[in-house]
C-alpha cells in the first residue's frame, strides 16, 4: 500500500459526470434563466478548471447569491434522478486499497448524499469520510480543512496521503496541505489544463490503468 489514505475528487475523477450531467444541467439552466447566452462544454471544463464555477457564474453571467441559490437548487433537482457511471478500473484501485487495511475518503464539489449514491449504484466501496459542497465556503475545497480533517481524524501525516483529482481546486487544496498530489487528464482532452497539471504536479495519470499501476 503506497498511501494509506487516497483521497478522492468526484465529478470526471471517480465517475464521467461533467459532460453526461452537469453541463447539459448548466446549458438547460442557461436556456431557461438567461436565454440567448451560451456555453461551451470546453470553456465548462476550463473555467471549472480556473477560476471555478462560482467565479464563472458571478463573472460571465453576473449572478447574485440569490441567483446562485436558484441554479444550486435547478442542479440538484436535475442530478436527483441522473447516475453517473464510474470510470471502468476505479472500483479495483478502491477494493485494492480498502483490501490492504487503507482508507477512501472524498473531497468534492458534489453533495454528501449524491456521492455517496454514485458510490452505491456504481458498487464502490463505500468512503471512510465525504467531505462535499454542503460544507461552509471556509471548509470547502481548495481550502486546506477537508485534508487537515481526514488527517486529524485517522491521525495521519501528510505523507500518508494522496490527493487524486482532475482539476486545479485539487492541486492547491493538497499544496497547501504538503499531500501529494496526483493530476488525472481522462475526462477531457484540453491541452491548456494537461499542460498545467503535467508541469506543476509531479504525477499525472492519463488513463485509470496509470493510476493503478503506480498504486500497485
Amino acid at each position: 500500500m503506497r498511501y494509506r489514505c487516497l483521497v478522492f475528487d468526484h465529478d470526471d475523477t471517480v465517475v464521467n459526470s461533467t459532460a453526461t450531467i452537469h453541463y447539459p444541467c448548466f446549458r438547460q439552466f442557461l436556456d431557461e434563466y438567461y436565454p440567448g447566452r451560451s456555453c461551451t462544454l470546453e470553456h465548462y471544463f476550463r473555467q471549472n478548471f480556473d477560476p471555478g464555477f462560482l467565479p464563472m457564474c458571478r463573472e460571465e453571467y453576473g449572478m447574485t447569491d440569490a441567483d446562485l441559490e436558484v441554479e444550486y437548487r435547478y442542479w440538484q433537482d436535475y442530478v436527483r434522478t441522473r447516475i453517473p457511471a464510474a470510470y471502468p478500473g476505479i472500483r479495483e484501485i478502491m477494493e485494492r486499497q480498502k483490501a490492504e487495511g487503507g482508507l477512501v475518503c472524498v473531497v468534492s464539489h458534489s453533495v454528501d448524499r449524491n456521492i455517496r449514491r454514485d458510490y452505491e449504484a456504481n458498487g464502490l466501496p463505500a468512503p471512510d469520510l465525504v467531505f462535499g459542497w454542503e460544507q461552509p465556503l471556509e471548509r470547502r475545497k481548495p481550502e486546506p480543512w477537508p485534508l487537515e480533517e481526514i488527517m486529524r481524524r485517522f491521525a495521519l501525516q501528510p505523507r500518508d496521503l494522496l490527493m487524486i483529482d482532475d482539476l486545479k481546486p485539487g492541486y492547491d487544496m493538497a499544496l497547501r496541505c504538503g499531500v501529494d498530489f496526483a493530476a488525472v487528464g481522462w475526462a477531457n482532452d484540453i491541452p491548456e489544463i494537461e499542460d498545467f497539471m503535467r508541469r506543476n504536479c509531479g504525477l499525472y495519470f492519463k488513463t485509470v490503468p496509470q493510476l493503478a499501476a503506480f498504486l500497485a
